[in-house]
């Protein structure tokens, strides 16, 4: 298969506020803020007041943030199947995660087992979820397309809601 699309560059969301947000992505979760910058005009020209922050995976992805405080935005507690941003790490540290969550007194959830990734589960101060998965024996079978059926599952479910 020719890609056009060669990886998630970075996925952007709305922040309360950026250094609380900056704690919880790189002084819990570890991943370093890498580029900031503030946006005065926007690209039609109109006057804003945003920064924008970027955090980076270990495969150079990165999750960025933007605070806009004059802008009205509706933060809420975020629910798993509305929004939430799953992250692969391996077993130990979905362990050593899960514990650190605990002790940090961030709403930690899990560890749930999903046949082919095993879960747990954050609230970032945004309320967005954050789900670190580490990938079960079998992980890449589960999503090879050419033995999940996916198609068949997607052509079945449109067929019966």
């Amino acid at each position: 298969m020719v890609w056009m699309i060669k990886k998630l560059h970075h996925n952007a969301y709305r922040c309360r506020d950026s250094e609380e947000t900056r704690q919880f992505y790189e002084d819990f979760l570890g991943l370093p803020l890498v580029h900031a910058f503030p946006i005065g005009e926007t690209k039609t020209g109109r006057s804003t007041e945003a920064l924008h922050s970027f955090y980076q995976l270990e495969d150079g992805s990165c999750l960025a943030f933007f605070e806009v405080p004059q802008m009205d935005f509706s933060f809420k507690k975020q629910h798993d199947y509305d929004l939430h941003i799953a992250l692969e790490v391996d077993h130990d540290t979905l362990h050593d995660m899960f514990e650190k969550g605990k002790k940090a007194g961030i709403e930690t959830r899990g560890i749930s087992d999903h046949g082919f990734i095993d879960s747990i589960y954050f609230r970032d101060p945004n309320g967005y979820v954050i789900e670190l998965a580490a990938p079960r024996p079998g992980h890449d079978k589960a999503l090879d397309p050419s033995q999940n059926h996916a198609r068949d599952a997607l052509a079945q479910w449109q067929e019966q809601k």
